[in-house]
């Protein structure tokens, strides 16, 4: 028999493994933030916060395959628990995970609410050079004061907002939608009234009576966390959308098809230089016998001049990267790029079938839009969903698959960013270069970054959602044999996949489900999405077939951030 010291000798070992990951995950946001900064505006404090809040949303992921091992640890394949993994060990257990994710979803909230806005104010306002610091600091608070209502309000509504919708099955969408708010609002009061009841009869000791909503005072918290939470998945899947989805497609096939040939392009860059220079030209001969230009010549020779500019400077370019050692490495390193580009389609493809897979299971078989369309037992299966449960049981063979899944979605979700660029509407706000990334934009790339992060855990959930749940417990169900030497019928116990059908004391939902489906209305934004994320890729998969090869030094001439002075071998 297994004694509880041992157990927990044996539960170490997932700890040990997420603290490792941990060293990894730092290292790996410090290379990251590095690679991405400009070398000439660098600034210590936008670097730490950037590496910071990045790291602590990796982090938040890792904790996902630790929840599901210690899930799935307490109990046998056969289906009965270990002899150590009694109600208060088993609760200790999920109290550890419970809390972790508190301590670093409060963490989050910080840096979203109010750090990262702060810096990001505090380097908008350093732009000036008559500011003082005390004069940036205060606008920074004026400014970072209205993200921390809008937490504060996300909390508040967190704590009150119904779990559940009416059961009425002839109730429209319109009437759920008024069922939520009007119990909204009946919470919030029924809270003011009892906070108000409390405060008038503490000096009488009178008993208080009880009001609606005061047995879920213990979870408050939790819904509160759990609300803020969901709203910032929900931010990160339109960022998933719009980046994560379109770079999933754009990076293998610019793998694939490579970039245009530096000596090409600074043949043609100088075949260009040449006829603005003629045109320049012809338009200045038009002033040499004294005479002055007309208003159209001058604002056509004001243009061809900057055009001209920007050619020698592109021409600059072109030729430090034709004579650079980094190009001649990475043409020969073109067969491997080929061979990754080729791999990422196929994982792409892998995803893509295991998500549409996955919603259409849940748009035929869910319990519908009132449960978040959850699933009731595994109807459709798909590749990922038969795969992690199976290597969950080879702790941390799922880890690796998970570290795998995560790092992919980071390299695509920047693909896209790159290609596209941080918006604001119709306004572009930033582009990101590698080594040329102001502070202000490298906040902006961290906070999406963070926020797709978050995203994937409801991703995983959506690729393998009886993984996420319940990871690799079975329980065990009585079924009727008929034996051929005894007459009658005789039972038999056999263990059995653990599922949403299963009793509630023989499987344990992971922590990392409770806070991904506490409230069904988000639960049914993330399916939409799921759908609109599979739009967007094949939408991305066709224009990216459509274009053609990249410029070697794409986004010298429109990017602000390039320096004369600093070219740079690592933009190809």
């Amino acid at each position: 028999m297994a004694t509880p010291g041992a157990a927990s000798a044996e539960l170490v070992i997932g700890w040990c493994i997420f603290g490792l990951l941990l060293l990894a995950i730092l290292a790996f946001c410090w290379i990251y933030v590095r690679k991405y900064q400009s070398r000439r505006e660098s600034e210590v404090v936008s670097t730490i916060t950037a590496i910071f809040s990045l790291a602590i949303a990796l982090i938040t992921s890792a904790l996902l395959p630790v929840d599901i091992f210690l899930v799935s640890y307490m109990k046998n394949q056969n289906g009965t628990f270990k002899d150590w993994a009694n109600a208060n060990v088993s609760r200790q257990i999920e109290d550890t995970v419970l809390y972790g994710y508190y301590t670093l979803y409060s963490v989050i909230l910080f840096c979203v609410f109010f750090w990262i806005p702060f810096v990001y104010f505090y380097y908008e306002e350093k732009d000036d050079d008559d500011t003082s610091k005390c004069t940036q600091i205060k606008t920074a608070l004026k400014y970072t004061l209205g993200f921390v209502v809008i937490c504060a309000l996300l909390l508040l509504v967190g704590a009150f907002v119904p779990l559940n919708v009416p059961d009425n099955k002839n109730s429209t969408e319109w009437e759920k939608v008024k069922f939520l708010f009007k119990e909204l609002g009946s919470s919030l009061f029924d809270y003011l009234l009892r906070t108000d009841l409390k405060i008038k009869n503490r000096t009488k000791k009178l008993k208080v009576p009880r009001l609606r909503g005061e047995g879920r005072k213990s979870q408050d918290g939790l819904a509160a966390l759990s609300f803020s939470i969901s709203s910032l998945t929900l931010i990160g899947m339109l960022a998933a959308i719009t980046y994560t989805a379109y770079g999933m497609s754009a990076l293998p096939l610019n793998l694939i098809k490579g970039t245009r040939s530096a000596a090409y392009e600074r043949l043609e860059n100088t075949e260009d230089i040449e006829e603005v220079e003629q045109h320049i030209q012809t338009i200045k001969s038009k002033s040499q016998d004294g005479r002055p230009l007309p208003a159209r010549d001058k604002r056509a020779l004001k243009q061809f001049e900057e055009r001209l500019r920007t050619l020698k400077k592109r021409e600059r370019h072109l030729e430090f990267i034709e004579n650079s050692w980094w190009t001649k490495f990475c043409g020969a390193l073109r067969p491997l790029k080929i061979v990754w580009g080729i791999f990422f389609i196929l994982v792409a493809l892998l995803f893509v079938i295991s998500l549409f897979l996955s919603n259409l299971d849940k748009a035929l078989h869910s319990a519908g839009i009132d449960s978040g369309f959850i699933i009731f037992g595994a109807n459709l299966s798909n590749p990922l969903n038969m795969l992690l449960p199976l290597l969950q049981t080879v702790f941390p063979l799922d880890y690796i698959l998970i570290t795998i899944i995560i790092m992919y979605f980071i390299f695509t979700s920047m693909a896209g960013i790159r290609n596209i660029g941080i918006w604001f509407f119709w306004i572009r706000l930033y582009k990101i270069r590698r080594g040329r990334t102001r502070p202000q934009a490298l906040l902006f790339l961290c906070m999406i970054l963070l926020l797709i992060v978050l995203h994937t855990s409801y991703m995983i959930y959506s690729l393998a959602p009886q993984y996420v749940m319940y990871g690799s417990q079975n329980y065990l169900i009585e079924t009727n044999i008929t034996s051929d030497n005894h007459k009658g019928n005789s039972t038999l116990s056999v263990p059995k996949r653990c599922d949403a059908d299963a009793p509630e004391d023989q499987c344990t939902v992971t922590r990392t489900y409770l806070f991904l489906h506490k409230f069904w209305f988000f639960s049914a934004a993330y399916y939409f999405g799921n759908w609109a994320f599979l739009g967007v890729f094949l939408i991305g998969l066709i224009v990216s077939c459509c274009k053609g090869k990249k410029s070697v030094i794409e986004g010298v001439d429109e990017d602000s951030d390039i320096s004369d002075d600093e070219p740079s071998v690592y933009s190809v």
